[in-house]
């Protein structure tokens, strides 16, 4: 039976990454491509980053129950077309979806099985470094990003399990052990929501 995995984090938190190393692993894993309204960036391919449409678009996908999920993200509509993920997991295929906490609440209330993963940085401080270090924003963005950021990690005891991702490997380790036990019908203890909390108690609060 294959799984619909739900990964959520604030800018920053290096959660495509994460995902885009996942996906090199030789488990069978997909990742769902997004539909937006914004603008391609340099370097970004339609079909493969995203789908990118117009708003009069989205607003008749909308309207014709097309998406999962879909919320507006810093001006621009961001939405998961729903028949994509049942293809991929009617043909047993486990999916990721990279959205943020908005689009995440919705999944979790129309597909009640699937399994949701934050990602926390280690500090506030680290977030800003390597919302500068990007180099996409300049500093006015930067600061609303940082700001939309605190807002979104607010939200991170409504999902399943959580991951700090202070070190990229350990980080990425712990996202393939979520991934590999529920493939072995096992569900991750260590990574849940409860006993990481109990673990970084100081962290998160120091975040929150």
């Amino acid at each position: 039976m294959a799984n619909l995995f739900i990964i959520a984090a604030p800018s920053g938190c290096g959660k495509t990454s994460l995902v885009k190393a996942l996906l090199e692993s030789p488990k069978k894993l997909a990742v769902s491509v997004s539909h937006t309204t914004r603008k391609a960036r340099k370097g970004e391919a339609n079909g493969k980053n995203y789908h990118f449409v117009s708003k009069t678009t989205f607003d008749e996908m909308i309207i014709n129950n097309d998406f999962l999920e879909y919320a507006e993200v810093f001006g621009n509509m961001y939405g998961t077309k729903r028949s994509h993920i049942n293809e991929k997991l009617d043909a047993n295929i486990d999916i990721i979806l990279e959205i943020d906490w908005q689009g995440a609440r919705q999944v979790r209330k129309n597909m009640p099985d699937a399994i949701s993963i934050f990602i926390l940085p280690p500090s506030k401080k680290i977030l800003l470094q390597r919302l500068i270090d990007r180099g996409q924003d300049d500093d006015e963005t930067i600061s609303k990003r940082m700001e939309n950021s605190e807002r979104e990690m607010s939200h991170y005891d409504e999902f399943d399990y959580l991951i700090i991702n202070n070190q990229f490997d350990s980080a990425l380790n712990d996202l393939k052990t979520i991934i590999d036990d529920f493939g072995n019908d096992i569900k991750n203890i260590e990574l849940s929501l409860e006993n990481q909390l109990l673990r970084h108690r100081y962290l998160v609060k120091e975040l929150i």
